[in-house]
């Protein structure tokens, strides 16, 4: 692929200047409005183009451009025709301004700012609208992507790759500044984020309206997160939203949308018991990137340290009676069973010696093959597939991917999460949303262990069958609902459902809608009841989502016909973006600058605006010195492997000891550690640097030059979670007694006479989790239960409890332990 080149290596103006931001969230869904602020600097006209991401879920509604005191208000054409518009209004002299969808991942957006004479300014204006996702801790999540990394792209994907031009966040040229205002029917009890923050301020005496902004001198290395917190949040709640008066009536942006946010209670007499069956199929990314640390802050680990880290927590976590496989991916892929097997003391061992081993050296990040693979083994009977994904998510055929999991959605639940700065929204969202799972994001100096156990939760309530939805409305009125049909509902998760109203009623008229599941056989329900009445002045916010939800659910029918010669689908989702004004993969908004009467003389030149790009210091010889961009490490070949430095596991403290990676040329692919030979890495390089010249480089490093990052000591709960068994119990041994902080002699001594020594390990090692470790307790929770069920098939004795703390200095109470 060809590129104009990175501005500020070959020091020319980038005409982007600044870009203003501002949030405002209502409740859980947010108005986003950016400005980009351009101004030609050059001697020549230039047309700017700037690649960038928006969260995948976006429904992006408005552009407008303003040049002096003239303002262009973009319209939404069919994308082809908006093309071929731009081009024709260019190569006249004259001014247009094109903002276009990615088609291969909806959280790429193109704005192609067209002939900007010599000394002349711009700001363009672009809002979208979009839903926060609800957090394991009840915040609600938003966040402004700055980072957009290069996509992989695999052999033989159709298409053309996204051209992105980037750069270390040092170097990007431009400004930022966001501030967000938050206002909600309930208190607003705090605002956090990954970035730092001015001290929230409260608008009124309720404290239900807020305002906050970035603190001055933000770098762009890391997306923008923030997470609102309300008091009493998360109630069910409907949202009835008027039509647009110029609108048809009859029409989606004629009719009233209605939004309702659905949150089931589950009887806690079947939540109390977690399922103790299910095939857990875990893949993680093992690419390139996946050697990145997670975030630049010192003493990070890196991301596959983090991966395997919590692969071992999850694997201690899971019942006895349940099956489980592991499978790894880069550019080929692996798998530690031909098939899923049983969990017992023997295989877990078996799949934590092949985890230890695992480096981020596969290449790159072809994630559609290993999902083909997985979805054409057979189901085990009486054991529901559940599939953890975990990558940094950078690929170019994202909606292929999500495709294929929407496909296979009636034989398996898609928990994804999506690790370090820069992961598409798109790729992590869409697994789990059309997988019936639940998406996570672990950014800056997130732990991915709470996060991870959170959606095993979820994964280990029970599974909810006849599933249905139904309306109760007055005679005359009727609704279309525009979202797919639920098809998984988690206890204490937010279901979203969208629908058009059609029909006249009484001002005091309601409507009632009816969620039927059967839950562990027995048939349950959910009621929401509503006012038909419209809120006032709440804008076209709930249909513009609406609109949304029902494109994005038709380009998926698409692409499944694709290729069948049924323009039919297509047509629909133009006519939709056209009519509702929100953005599809199949139209663009095209703003013409008509009252511009004297052409622009002489050629335009094509400026490309670079974006941040995560980078990461690897050694003063490569390329000269200098940063590489983590998804470089994706176009490595496989035979350009990285070995594990020489660090014994006294010297890590841990597990998994802590690694230092050593890049060293090999002449033939290398043998992995399952015995497989790895497949050579052939895909074409995307940064106009050859596999050769990547040889080179890398057979010229030097034995300690390519360190990827040096792993912090290892956590003791983590080390403490390693010595447990499949069965939930812990041995008395010298391991277990350094983790407690004591010798093996006063760990011994101390046991009551006649205990089993199993039984005293384990009561020691949930007293000191209750005693030392309560802030992680979602961390360890699921394993202890798993401890405790082994201690009361013991029958342990209570004094065990007691010499316990007498030991370990504690004062936790048995029924504290659940005993």
């Amino acid at each position: 692929m060809d590129y104009c080149g990175l501005l500020t290596d070959t020091k020319k103006q980038v005409p982007l200047k600044s870009i203003e931001v501002e949030l405002e969230v209502r409740d859980h869904v947010a108005t986003v409005v950016s400005t980009l602020n351009y101004e030609n600097k050059e001697d020549k006209p230039l047309e700017a183009v700037f690649v960038f991401p928006l969260p995948g879920d976006a429904a992006v509604c408005h552009f407008s451009a303003q040049i002096g005191q003239t303002q262009l208000v973009a319209v939404v054409k069919e994308k082809q025709k908006a093309h071929e518009e731009y081009d024709d209004v260019l190569s006249s002299g004259q001014q247009a301004f094109l903002l276009k969808e990615s088609e291969q991942s909806p959280d790429i957006f193109t704005l192609s700012v067209g002939s900007l004479p010599p000394g002349e300014s711009a700001s363009l204006r672009l809002e979208y609208v979009t839903e926060l996702a609800v957090q394991a801790d009840e915040g609600l999540r938003f966040c402004l992507p700055a980072v957009l990394n290069p996509r992989y792209q695999p052999q033989g994907s159709e298409g053309a790759s996204v051209q992105v031009t980037s750069v270390p966040a040092s170097l990007v040229p431009y400004s930022l500044s966001f501030s967000v205002r938050v206002s909600s029917p309930r208190p607003v009890s705090k605002v956090e984020s990954s970035s730092s923050l001015e001290p929230l301020q409260y608008v009124n005496t309720e404290q239900t309206q807020a305002t906050v902004k970035l603190a001055a001198g933000h770098k762009f290395d890391r997306d923008v997160e923030l997470l609102i917190y309300y008091k009493d949040a998360h109630q069910p709640t409907a949202v009835v939203e008027a039509g647009q008066a110029s609108a048809e009536p009859g029409s989606l942006m004629g009719d009233p949308v209605v939004m309702l946010s659905l949150y089931p209670e589950f009887p806690q007499s079947v939540m109390s018991s977690l399922a103790s069956c299910g095939e857990f199929v875990l893949l993680l990314d093992r690419s390139g990137s996946m050697g990145c640390p997670k975030s630049d802050i010192k003493q990070t680990e890196n991301r596959i340290a983090s991966a395997k880290d919590t692969l071992m927590l999850l694997l201690k976590s899971l019942p006895m009676g349940c099956y489980f496989n592991i499978y790894s991916f880069g550019s080929s892929f692996q798998h530690i069973f031909p098939k899923s097997v049983e969990y017992s003391e023997k295989s877990l061992e078996e799949a934590l010696k092949i985890v230890e081993a695992m480096q981020a050296d596969l290449g790159g990040t072809e994630i559609l093959n290993p999902l083909t693979h997985i979805f054409s083994q057979r189901c085990i009977p009486n054991q529901p597939r559940q599939l953890f994904v975990f990558t940094d998510g950078d690929v170019c055929n994202t909606k292929e991917v999500i495709n294929l999991v929407k496909k296979n959605s009636d034989f398996h639940r898609c928990f994804s999460f999506g690790i370090g700065e820069g992961a598409s929204s798109a790729l992590i969202n869409g697994l789990a949303k059309e997988g019936g799972g639940h998406a996570q994001f672990i950014t800056g100096t997130d732990k991915m262990q709470p996060k991870v156990m959170q959606s095993l939760r979820y994964a280990l309530q029970p599974t909810l069958v006849d599933i249905s939805v139904t309306w109760d409305l007055p005679p005359g009125v009727s609704v279309t609902v525009l979202s797919q049909p639920i098809t998984a509902l988690y206890q204490g998760r937010r279901s979203l459902i969208y629908a058009q109203i059609t029909g006249q009623s009484s001002e005091a008229a309601e409507g009632c809608v009816t969620v039927k599941y059967s839950l562990a056989g027995h048939p349950s329900q959910s009621q929401l009841r509503f006012p038909l009445k419209p809120a006032e002045d709440v804008g076209l916010t709930v249909h513009r989502l609406g609109a949304r939800t029902l494109i994005r659910s038709l380009e998926t029918e698409e692409s499944e016909h694709r290729g069948q010669q049924d323009e039919g689908v297509k047509g629909m989702v133009v006519e939709l973006s056209v009519q509702s004004g929100v953005s599809s993969s199949f139209t663009a908004f095209i703003a013409v600058n008509k009252g511009n009467s004297e052409p622009i003389k002489g050629p335009v030149v094509c400026r490309y605006v670079p974006i941040p790009k995560y980078t990461h210091p690897i050694g003063g010889k490569l390329l000269g010195g200098g940063n590489m961009d983590c998804q470089q490490y994706d176009d490595l070949p496989e035979d350009l492997s990285c070995k594990k430095g020489a660090s014994s596991q006294a010297k890590s403290g841990g597990f998994f000891p802590g690694i230092k990676k050593n890049f060293q040329a090999v002449g033939k692919p290398k043998k992995s550690s399952l015995g497989m030979r790895a497949a050579p890495h052939q895909a074409p390089r995307q940064d106009g640097m050859s596999s050769s010249m990547y040889d080179s480089t890398y057979s010229s490093l030097g034995e300690n030059d390519c360190t990827l990052s040096i792993q912090p000591p290892r956590d003791p709960l983590l080390q403490l979670v390693s010595l447990q068994k499949a069965s939930g119990c812990w041995l008395l041994d010298p391991d277990l007694a350094a983790v407690l902080g004591k010798t093996s002699e006063e760990v011994e001594n101390t046991k009551p006479p006649l205990v089993n020594q199993a039984v005293w390990a384990t009561i020691l090692a949930l007293i000191w989790l209750h005693g030392f470790k309560m802030d992680a307790k979602e961390e360890w929770e699921l394993l202890a239960m798993k401890a405790v069920s082994w201690l009361r098939a013991q029958n342990a004795p209570s004094k065990c409890v007691e010499a316990g703390n007498t030991l370990l200095g504690c004062n936790v109470q048995k029924d504290a332990l659940g005993l």
